[in-house]
């Protein structure tokens, strides 16, 4: 892989086109080689891209933690790179791999498996997107998560952390808090929305090692919800 590209435009060249954002980022849509369905969205920089280059599997830059990744290196869901292309502006990459496993850490097949609100012609979100459903995906995501407790799939990262046990999971919530609060105080909302859902993943993984219920935990806020108010 890195043979061919290297013979096709050059690392130098390629870094000297892309057009990396303030924080020398650029972001890198991967998609499945054979299926050419999307799976997931990621930001490299110079060294993670050189990286990916030479070793052939995706290397990614994380914004949160500040330091390079390799996909899969934990949960053996390595990505085989077989073609780097870059738009017409040079400001996004497209990475077509090959995988081993699922792309998403939920053990889901890709990042976007879950679909928006229906939205009206008039563009007004449905009404089915009612207070009642707000949090149905919580609901689905246990699900999802005791079915990867019960079955333990083979590369599944949900199966992974089951397997490391309690410490694993307890220093995965630590560390996805930890993210979600620079996050915070960074003042960015679009990192902060994908911590925390990292950290709602992380929690709800703890929860079922621990065999205590989500309706637990709503049934125990509910009754704080009744309570008088001290205030």
């Amino acid at each position: 892989m890195s043979q061919s590209l290297e013979q096709r435009l050059p690392l130098a060249k390629l870094q000297e086109i892309i057009k990396w954002d303030a924080h020398g980022l650029v972001p890198a849509v991967v998609q499945d080689a054979d299926s050419k369905d999307v799976l997931m969205v990621a930001y490299m920089n110079s060294e993670s891209l050189q990286k990916s280059i030479v070793t052939g599997d995706t290397w990614f830059w994380s914004r949160s933690r500040e330091e390079l990744w390799h996909k899969g290196a934990t949960s053996g869901n390595t990505q085989r790179i077989t073609d780097l292309r870059y738009d017409c502006d040079g400001d996004t990459l497209l990475v077509l791999v090959k995988r081993s496993g699922p792309a998403c850490h939920t053990g889901e097949d890709n990042c976007f498996y879950r679909s928006a609100a229906a939205v009206q012609s008039e563009g007004a979100v449905s009404a089915a997107a009612s207070s009642t459903s707000r949090f149905e995906v919580l609901g689905e995501l246990e699900q999802i998560i005791k079915e990867r407790y019960e079955e333990r799939p083979e590369g599944a990262y949900t199966t992974y952390l089951f397997e490391k046990g309690i410490d694993k999971i307890l220093k995965k919530v630590g560390e996805e808090t930890a993210e979600a609060i620079i996050a915070a105080k960074n003042g960015d909302n679009d990192e902060l929305r994908l911590e925390v859902s990292d950290l709602i993943y992380h929690l709800l993984v703890l929860l079922r090692e621990r065999n205590l219920p989500l309706d637990d935990i709503m049934s125990e806020l509910d009754r704080r919800h009744e309570r008088p108010r001290r205030d």
